[in-house]
């Protein structure tokens, strides 16, 4: 029992927990600096770089226009400097243009990426690193939201040969009010990737700067490289990010959809139209009784957000590769899910302790905005035995997401759940047409639980593939999949009742609809039994290599031209898609490479990663794409989170993080992180085998649905790996 002084501070705690939660920093854009080329001779001319990446939807204003029109110009400021000396304004490379009718002039801007270039002559041997402050905006192209920026960036080491001259630094460029540059210190750890990233570059300037990209922010970032005269490859880190962030708004869609669908159960339906009569009725005036229906609504959203934080804060950092991966909540939300949809079926009813929900309802009957607030958590743990199932299978797939995916699931669920009794009790006219409650809710009921013991599978799928327990082939998947849906099709045609039911007598529109929808999801699978790759499930079914019969497998295999150097090790329970032979061993795939004289495609993926899944069966299908892994690359897939254990003699323990890396995704997540800097799969990298320094020939890509810019990915890296393996003539300026 709560004291009441305690009971009235818990909405104010639950109120500031919203709003913790809530509050964020923007920071659309990010920014990194390069040098063209990292060492010099004195009276050489060479360019400050700076590379820009934007979150979709925001645009960075460019150098190139009328600093006095409005929007604030992309700026650089130095101090005077005898080491080197300006040249010339800054430029925006690729920048757009267009008239920009708030300011009544052109403005030039940037989408998703840019890049800035400022030309210097350099004046002094020795090592030069070069600071300057800038100055932007970041505006938004959906709500007109403006994010000033300003910051130090830092350029360099550059190594400086020669005699020193007498030369007088430039004067600044009045037309983005810049001026001379300051004599540097010397540079800081923070600007170096990494000791062998010094290395002599190719000749061209978008080249060389490859091999200089350094990050501003904290860690160093895997570089943006351009390779020839086109345009930068997208980077890795930023189709990470906005895969991430993709991802996250995907799942509040999904939520929000779960949030409707449980409006539609026999245990919250009916309770519209009993919550909304409390707001209208009574001595209240209508101002009053709509200010308590939104107080009501925001409370639903505040409980279940609270709970979206809780989750989040159980997972912590390795949470969601923890469920993801480990048998132990896998196996539990397997039960969870089967147990909930057996529930939804009539099996049994699950509820809440009475004596919890009694407690609850007496808060609520003492009126005033506490009893408001208690009225809306009366309505929680009433509605648990319709709601919960829904909830769990939301948590369940954001704990296989990030630690923001609980969070964000919650609210779209809960402002979905909390719409209608908000929104009824403002215009209680409307419930005139809400329909009348009756059999239709209980198919509705009927319809979830069948998609829970769905969704069951693919928590046991993740287990059984991460720890080699040969229990759920994909055939047994498909098979159980078509049972179901076949099942849901038969009774939403009435052709069997469960017990709950009552007698249908005519099948309505909508019914017969679904009903077509559920056989049609059955005639879809029906192929995925001889072999069919189901590109529209690929990321929720086993992959295909664990199918036990395929005609596509029985069918004459195409002919590898990177054939095998040398027995993989880990095939015996690890296998490429689409009969491409390789390696899940790095240094096995470095001594094929060498010996074939190819560059490596390192595929980090994952037994639960779904997005990989997709790829494999979309993308790495494609003619295009499938080719050139066969012909151009060895290729090698590292498994983040196979529990497969290695022996002790290849035991290490990681400087990253101080842990003992006993496993092979262990290992190979470790690798990922530190020698790239990034956690996600799916995640290529294109190699040069001779490199020691495992650095990439091309910026590595995450998610790339596009086929096409995969094809201009797997080019452009191997037109690297020629050139560093065929060294044309150094140009001199």
């Amino acid at each position: 029992m709560f004291a009441p002084r305690k009971l009235l501070l818990l909405p104010l705690l639950l109120w500031l927990s919203l709003l913790s939660a809530a509050a964020q920093i923007l920071t659309p854009t990010k920014l990194a600096t390069a040098v063209s080329n990292p060492t010099a001779k004195v009276g050489e001319e060479l360019d400050l770089i700076v590379n820009a990446r934007m979150n979709d939807t925001w645009h960075l204003y460019a150098t190139d226009f009328d600093p006095d029109l409005g929007p604030v110009v992309f700026t650089f400021t130095f101090a005077t400097s005898p080491a080197y000396a300006l040249v010339g304004a800054p430029k925006s490379i690729g920048a757009k243009k267009k008239f920009d009718k708030v300011f009544g002039g052109d403005v030039t801007y940037f989408e998703k990426t840019g890049q800035i270039k400022q030309r210097i002559k350099v004046l002094q041997p020795g090592a030069l690193s070069i600071k300057a402050d800038v100055e932007y905006q970041t505006c938004s192209d959906t709500d007109g939201r403006c994010v000033p920026g300003n910051e130090t960036l830092t350029f360099g080491p550059i190594e400086v040969s020669g005699k020193a001259t007498g030369a007088i630094p430039a004067p600044a460029s009045p037309a983005t009010g810049a001026v001379p540059a300051p004599a540097a210190p010397a540079a800081t750890a923070a600007t170096n990737v990494a000791s062998d990233q010094s290395a002599p570059a190719p000749a061209s300037d978008t080249i060389a700067a490859a091999a200089t990209v350094v990050s501003v922010e904290q860690q160093p970032t895997t570089p943006i490289t351009t390779v020839g005269p086109g345009a930068p490859i997208t980077a890795g880190v930023a189709a990470s990010a906005s895969n991430t962030s993709g991802g996250l708004w995907s799942f509040a869609v999904l939520a929000f959809i779960s949030g409707l669908a449980a409006l539609l159960t026999p245990c919250v339906f009916p309770m519209v139209p009993m919550t909304v009569s409390f707001f209208t009725g009574g001595s209240d005036t209508r101002a009053r009784g709509i200010l308590k229906a939104l107080v009501y609504g925001l409370s639903i959203i505040l409980i279940y957000t609270i709970i979206g934080v809780v989750v989040a804060r159980l997972l912590g950092e390795d949470g969601p590769n923890f469920m993801a991966t480990h048998w132990l909540p896998n196996l539990l939300f397997f039960v969870v899910f089967v147990v909930f949809g057996l529930s939804f079926l009539g099996l049994f009813e699950i509820t809440l302790p009475h004596a919890l929900v009694n407690k609850a309802d007496a808060q609520a009957d003492k009126g005033g905005w506490l009893g408001v607030f208690f009225m809306a958590f009366t309505l929680v743990l009433v509605s648990f035995s319709c709601t919960g199932p829904i909830v769990a299978t939301v948590l369940g797939l954001a704990a296989r997401g990030e630690t923001m995916m609980p969070i964000v699931g919650m609210f779209g669920f809960s402002l979905a759940f909390a719409l209608p009794f908000t929104l009824f009790a403002i215009f209680p006219s409307w419930l005139k047409g809400l329909p009348r409650s009756g059999g239709w809710l209980n198919t509705v009921k009927v319809v979830l639980g069948f998609v829970e013991l769905m969704l069951a599978l693919k928590f046991l799928s993740m287990a059984d593939l991460a720890y080699h327990w040969n229990l759920l082939s994909r055939d047994l998947y498909i098979v159980l999949w078509i049972v179901l849906s076949a099942l849901l099709g038969f009774y939403l045609l009435g052709k069997f009742r469960l017990s709950h039911d009552s007698e249908l007598t005519h099948l309505s529109v909508p019914r017969l609809l679904m009903a077509v929808l559920s056989f049609s999801f059955m005639v879809y699978l029906v192929p995925g039994l001889v072999g069919a790759p189901l590109p529209l499930l690929a990321g929720y079914l086993p992959p295909q290599s664990n199918h036990d019969f395929s005609l596509a497998n029985a069918s004459p295999a195409v002919p590898a031209v990177n054939s095998l150097c040398e027995t993989p090790r880990f095939a015996s329970f690890l296998e490429l898609p689409h009969g491409l032979q390789g390696y899940f061993d790095l240094e096995q795939a470095k001594r094929c490479a060498r010996q074939q004289k190819k560059p490596i495609f390192i595929d980090f993926t994952g037994h639960a990663c779904v997005n990989c899944r997709k790829m494999e069966a979309t993308v790495w299908s494609d003619p295009q794409v499938l080719q050139r892994l066969r012909n151009d690359y060895v290729v090698v897939a590292l498994y983040v989170d196979d529990k497969a254990e290695l022996p002790k003699n290849e035991w290490y323990t990681s400087k990253r993080d101080g842990q003992q890396k006993t496993t092979l995704g262990k290992q190979n997540a470790d690798f990922q992180i530190d020698a790239y800097g990034v956690n996600a799969q799916p995640y290529y990298v294109l190699l040069n085998p001779d490199d020691a320094g495992n650095k990439p020939l091309v910026t590595p890509v995450a998610y790339e649905p596009d086929i096409e810019t995969f094809v201009k990915f797997l080019d452009a890296g191997l037109q690297q790996y020629r050139q560093q393996t065929q060294p044309v003539a150094v140009q001199q300026h």
